[in-house]
């Protein structure tokens, strides 16, 4: 299992996240995310998805259902693709994409991103950093993120910013 504690600079809580994938066969899993934030001490977010790898096109394709607390139960659809820059793919581009639909079918979200990431491996011993640069296509906001090791800090240039650290 995956877990990680979250905050957000707009947040007024730390965020409890955790992630975990059930393999149904070789390039398909069932993933489920859930979310716990400690101000309430209660699940803000359920996800459940099918996920299905294609390994030989560097891409992703997930249909799932999600419930927010506020929002209540959406229906989502995700894709990613990935782009080798470099051979030794320490430089990828990436395109990911997500549209959900609430249960009603009547509102509609979508998002779409294009970014560039630089992994650079044992910059110290046991030391990882991922740098990333990216362009949110919808909402027109461009973002930055730097990750090292179990830490990852994401800003845009509209003053939004979070914080992770990878349990």
């Amino acid at each position: 299992m995956e877990s990680s504690l979250r905050y957000a600079g707009d947040s007024k809580s730390l965020v409890i996240h955790a992630k975990e994938k059930f393999p149904l066969n070789t390039f398909t899993h069932l993933q489920g995310h859930a979310e716990l934030d400690t101000k309430i001490g209660a699940p803000t977010y359920l996800c459940a998805m099918i996920r299905q790898y294609f390994p030989d096109q560097y891409a992703s394709l997930a249909v799932g259902v999600q419930y927010y607390r506020r929002q209540k139960l959406w229906y989502t659809v995700r894709g990613k693709k990935e782009f080798p820059v470099t051979a030794n793919n320490s430089v990828n581009f990436h395109i990911k994409g997500k549209y959900d639909v609430d249960e009603k079918l009547l509102e509609k979200k979508s998002r779409v991103a294009a970014e560039f990431t630089w992994d650079i491996m044992d910059v110290k011993k046991d030391q990882d950093v991922r740098l990333k640069v990216g362009y949110e296509v919808i909402e027109k906001v461009p973002y930055f993120q730097f990750s090292e090791n179990n830490w990852t800090l994401t800003v845009n240039n509209i003053g939004k910013w979070k914080v992770r650290y990878d349990l």
